[in-house]
């Protein structure tokens, strides 16, 4: 059966490493929104580094989930005291265990406080497209699939939650 890969993608207003109120709030609720994510009916699996690091996210093994990589519009630093990004990548059942997952509770909460943390780049944030059950997408996927949907719009290897695809490729 296959599984709905998902990739987010923002740019922080500031460093991870910043030591200002901001940066340890987005800290602090990602934490909590994760373990309230990875408990939700539908979701299988997020990118973690294999080796538990979590500090610089271009140096980290990531296992199955590839060599970190960043979409071309990012133009910040890539050192642990430079990088100013977030992001994900996960594997769902569905589009709806998704939608709700994000669009409600804590995360709801953080995006309409995601002004606060992130820059307003003019590209999309998120971008879905569908897995077989055996293959595990990696980070290149996802930045390939977002700037593919940035430069031609969604498509069934590239969709978005409001035009999306059924894993045959027709609109939902």
């Amino acid at each position: 059966m296959p599984r709905l890969a998902l990739y987010t993608f923002g740019v922080l207003k500031s460093p991870l490493t910043d030591p200002g109120p901001l940066t340890r709030e987005f800290y602090a609720s990602g934490e909590a929104i994760y373990g309230k994510i990875s408990r939700h009916p539908g979701y299988l699996a997020h990118a973690e580094a294999a080796d538990g690091d979590r500090g610089g996210l271009f140096d980290a093994d990531w296992g199955a989930w590839g060599e970190f990589a960043v979409p071309t519009w990012y133009g910040k630093g890539r050192t642990v005291e430079t990088t100013a990004l977030a992001a994900t990548l996960s594997l769902w059942t569905d589009l709806r265990p998704a939608f709700d997952a994000v669009y409600t509770g804590l995360h709801r909460e953080a995006l309409n406080r995601r002004y606060d943390w992130f820059e307003r780049t003019g590209h999309p944030n998120h971008v879905f497209w569908w897995v077989s059950d055996d293959m595990t997408p990696t980070w290149q996927d996802g930045v390939s699939r977002l700037e593919d949907l940035h430069d031609h719009g969604t498509a069934p290897h590239a969709f978005t939650f409001h035009q999306s695809f059924t894993p045959d490729g027709r609109r939902r």
